[in-house]
This record gives C-alpha cells, sequence and structure tokens, in this order.
C-alpha cells in the first residue's frame, strides 16, 4: 500500500496542479473519482491490465463524455506509463490536496449510538476551533465502542469510546 501511494503522489500532485491552474478541481475531482471506482472493478482491473489494450482505449474506458482536455491526456500518461491501477490512490491523495487547499478538514465521527443534532453541532464547532478550518463530519455508528466515540480527522484520532477507555485503563493495569 505504502509503494503505491508512494508512486501515485506525483501523479496526483500533477493532476491537482492542472486542474488548480485551469480552475477545474471539482470537475477533475468527479472525473478522478469515476475514473478511480471503474479501476477498482475486478472486472476493469483485469481489462486494464491487459497488455494487448491500447491507451487510448484505456483512456475510452475511464473518461466520461465531454472530460476535459487534459483530464483526457493525464489519464493518457498514466495509460502509457501502465499506472492505471493507481488510479484509486491518485483520487485519494488528489481530495486530500483539493481540501488542503480549501482549507476544510474531513472527519468522520464513529459513535455507539446515532448521536443528536444539537450533540454532532457542537462537535463540529469544537473541531472547526481546534483545527483552524471548515470541517466536513462523516458520521457511523458502531455498538461495539459501548459508548462515547471516536472522532478521525487525518492525522488526528480522538478516542473518547468506553472501549478505548477501557482498553487503556487494562494497559495501565497490566503494567
Amino acid at each position: 500500500m505504502s509503494q503505491a501511494l508512494t508512486l501515485a503522489r506525483p501523479y496526483a500532485r500533477a493532476a491537482f496542479s492542472l486542474a488548480r491552474d485551469g480552475g477545474h478541481a471539482a470537475a477533475w475531482s468527479q472525473a478522478l473519482a469515476f475514473a478511480a471506482r471503474v479501476a477498482a472493478d475486478p472486472q476493469a482491473r483485469a481489462l486494464l491490465a491487459h497488455p494487448r489494450l491500447s491507451a487510448a482505449d484505456a483512456v475510452g474506458l475511464l473518461a466520461a463524455d465531454g472530460a476535459d482536455p487534459a483530464f483526457t491526456r493525464f489519464l493518457g500518461v498514466l495509460a502509457d506509463n501502465r499506472r492505471l491501477p493507481l488510479l484509486p490512490e491518485i483520487a485519494g491523495l488528489f481530495e486530500q490536496l483539493h481540501a488542503d487547499q480549501q482549507r476544510v478538514v474531513k472527519a468522520r465521527i464513529t459513535s455507539a449510538q446515532a448521536l443528536p443534532q444539537s450533540e454532532l453541532a457542537s462537535l463540529t464547532a469544537a473541531l472547526k476551533q481546534r483545527f483552524g478550518r471548515e470541517v466536513e463530519v462523516e458520521t457511523a455508528v458502531d455498538e461495539a465502542l459501548i459508548g462515547g466515540a471516536v472522532i478521525d480527522a487525518g492525522d488526528v484520532v480522538i478516542d473518547g469510546s468506553l472501549r478505548g477507555k477501557l482498553a487503556r485503563l487494562q494497559t495501565t493495569l497490566a503494567n
């Protein structure tokens, strides 16, 4: 996985530079997400890896009709260099660069029970204050947490779950 990310990073940066300079970052984001979903499909992955598939045919499979010409050229470069399997990683890194440019932090809040809207708004406000950026929140429910919540915001993970507290207590008692 880390090797794929290492290989994908320069392509993601190049894609983001092209999209930003052309003023089409949102369109590129959607186009890359589509191409990544296609490239991640097992049948499409096998087809894209076939040695007889031409770069033009691969680009035709991955680019939506009416795609930005710069985007189709980008896909052509990926196809020429046999890097199309990296599209899911490239799309993920592109999204991170896009969020950084827009000064947005994406956070996932996993709680033991569905959070009331007022509590979710309070957590969002606290995260916005902590990061000094806008926060896009995605929620999930995991009953195995027993109580509390786990917040995953990029490089920061805040484990306020009862399961996490019990695990920390167990570690402390064991030492």
